[in-house]
């Protein structure tokens, strides 16, 4: 089973996506991270917080993220590890409705997200960011201030040392 070789030559051909968690108020509590992430820019496309990982809310990130976008049928791939959601036969049919193709990371592999991983790294490594959220509303309001900052701020080298806006 080959790995997918995935390129991006310009902004709206590849997108990935992955969910992370976000400790809630008390242990054991925990809110979902969504984000749509362009691998030639690096720019978050689409994001989400919610209290579980649900396919539907999946799909309407997607589906939002291609309208404001105006991704064109049959142009866009989009890339995701293996995970329940993103497998889902749901998510799956909305790729296809979309006219988007679909890739998914090789089975059992530790980097199976790698842009993902590397943004929410660098989102949850950041000084201001609490070690848990008091509520979903908290976790929105710092994940979009964190989220316009990664889009605005930071220098890429992989960008040549410009931002993801840029």
């Amino acid at each position: 089973y080959a790995a997918p070789e995935l390129l991006a030559e310009a902004p709206k051909q590849l997108w990935t996506w992955d969910i992370t968690k976000l400790k809630g108020p008390v242990q054991w509590s925990v809110f979902q991270l969504y984000v749509l992430l362009d691998v030639f820019s690096r720019y978050v496309v689409g994001w989400l917080v919610a209290d579980r990982e649900s396919t539907p809310l999946a799909q309407e990130l997607i589906a939002t993220s291609c309208a404001r976008r105006g991704i064109v049928p049959g142009r866009l791939t989009v890339h995701a590890d293996r995970g329940a959601t993103m497998t889902s036969r749901s998510v799956v049919l909305r790729y296809a409705y979309l006219g988007m193709v679909q890739s998914h990371s090789s089975p059992s592999v530790s980097n199976d997200n790698p842009y993902a991983e590397a943004q929410f790294k660098t989102l949850k490594d950041r000084p201001d960011s609490p070690d848990r959220f008091g509520s979903r509303e908290h976790a929105r309001d710092h994940c979009a201030n964190l989220l316009l900052w990664y889009n605005t701020e930071p220098r890429h080298s992989a960008l040549g040392y410009h931002t993801p806006h840029d």
